[in-house]
């Protein structure tokens, strides 16, 4: 599994909006087997879905998040984890090995159904 943080230093950019720098990892077996960074400009998501889907991110985690660049990544088939906060090493380390955002690293008021967004299955009368 390869996922992409927004960063801001060694945090985790606070809003999407204005970030500009992804922190991609690999996952294999609940360990990081390579890091690396790739620049993005986040007033272009179409560009963004781009580098994610040529770097085969399944999974983009940041802080706040307008509506329309998160629906955009959803509808991609990018599994969206937004309203997180902390160091993104300590998150990413968490995350290798627990597959879950831990709450200590929700901004508050956040809940794990709010802030994790899939892009909706369509049921059978839907087509």
């Amino acid at each position: 599994m390869k996922i992409a943080i927004t960063v801001w230093g060694n945090r985790i950019s606070p809003v999407f909006d204005a970030a500009s720098t992804l922190f991609v990892a690999h996952i294999e077996n609940q360990m990081i087997v390579k890091k690396s960074y790739a620049s993005f400009n986040p007033a272009m998501p179409s560009d963004l879905i781009k580098l994610l889907k040529k770097m085969q991110v399944s999974v983009l985690i940041c802080g706040a998040i307008s509506t329309k660049p998160a629906d955009s990544i959803v509808e991609s088939d990018i599994k969206l984890i937004s309203f997180v906060t902390g160091n993104a090493l300590k998150l990413l380390d968490n995350f290798a090995h627990k597959q879950t955002i831990e709450k200590t690293f929700m901004m508050p008021g956040c809940s794990k159904q709010y802030c994790w967004r899939d892009k909706p299955q369509k049921s059978p009368s839907d087509i």
